[in-house]
């Protein structure tokens, strides 16, 4: 099949949003960004062996790369618009790019995403996803806000994605933990909640010691976390037992839940809202002015990690 009829087939989807006034199929796409908003832009690339075990269903992969960058939008509190898309494939599957189409297509229509343009490549399996969105002057969510004081939440649960990857190669995987890894959930609405109101905030790709390290550094601050407050799911106390590794949740990434940082009164009333739209949010420790980042066990001693979280190049 050639790359045209490639990308006619399977990703020319039907935009009918005003803001884009043309989508795929020239040299460039044309976007109206609404009015009196600011744009907001994102790109991530997903790398098979790397970011996904190769044995990935494809309708996952697909949605997958669209929701990784769905999540960094959310955690911008901006509101998702447009994607383009570079897909680098080793041969043409039309049975692989039908199911991957459809779990891309899926996401975005589920969040009003119009496909606007991208490219096609043969080559080692690679996705690169980029997201544009919009939000409110002076409402993105970011961080460089935290404030001593303010306590840290996380949203939904965490580590069950680490764990399932640990166990990809089990002869019965969990399903709900292989969905929270092959299928994660953007929190697009929670980021909707947060916006003007938390102080700081970003999503756990890499894991949460090294995200929330992201945040301390760029506010100035440091923190306590408390690991016995971090929320696990039914399914990861099962797996683990009468033990937790507490490596999974606080340093095994692909979580794709919002950390974020609200003074005390704000605390209660955002997670009954959160909790309102089906988004449980936890409160897991508090920021504080003294530099550098102290996580305590459940019994109140200091924790050491194997390693602070995911890196491409290393530590």
């Amino acid at each position: 099949m050639k790359e045209f009829n490639l990308i006619q087939r399977h990703f020319t989807p039907v935009n009918t949003s005003p803001d884009t006034l043309l989508g795929v199929g020239d040299d460039a796409a044309i976007i109206q960004p609404p009015a009196h908003q600011h744009l907001a832009v994102c790109v991530d690339t997903l790398v098979a062996g790397v970011h996904f075990p190769k044995d990935t269903h494809p309708r996952d992969i697909g949605h997958k790369a669209l929701a990784v960058n769905l999540s960094d939008l959310a955690a911008m509190a901006a509101t998702p618009r447009w994607a383009t898309l570079a897909l680098t494939l080793p041969e043409h599957d039309d049975t692989w790019l039908t199911a991957f189409a459809d779990g891309f297509h899926t996401l975005a229509r589920e969040h009003a995403v119009d496909l606007i343009g991208g490219d096609t490549t043969r080559g080692p399996l690679t996705i690169t996803v980029q997201v544009m969105g919009h939000v409110p002057p002076d409402q993105a969510l970011r961080r460089d806000g935290a404030r001593p004081g303010d306590h840290i939440l996380v949203t939904g649960t965490l580590g069950d994605a680490a764990l399932a990857l640990a166990q990809w190669d089990h002869p019965n995987p969990d399903p709900t933990l292989r969905a929270r890894l092959t299928r994660p959930t953007p929190r697009i609405a929670a980021g909707h909640i947060l916006r003007g109101r938390a102080h700081a905030g970003i999503d756990i790709s890499d894991g949460l010691v090294q995200d929330l390290g992201h945040v301390l550094k760029a506010s100035g601050m440091g923190a306590t976390l408390q690991a016995g407050a971090l929320p696990l799911s039914e399914a990861f106390r099962h797996a683990m037992g009468d033990g937790t590794n507490w490596q999974y949740p606080l340093a095994g990434g692909d979580d794709y839940e919002l950390l974020f940082t609200l003074r005390e009164a704000d605390v209660e009333p955002i997670r009954e809202q959160l909790a309102g739209q089906g988004c449980p949010a936890t409160v897991i420790g508090r920021i504080e002015a003294d530099p550098g980042l102290r996580v305590l066990g459940p019994d109140g001693a200091s924790l050491t990690l194997e390693q602070g979280g995911y890196s491409h190049f290393g530590n």
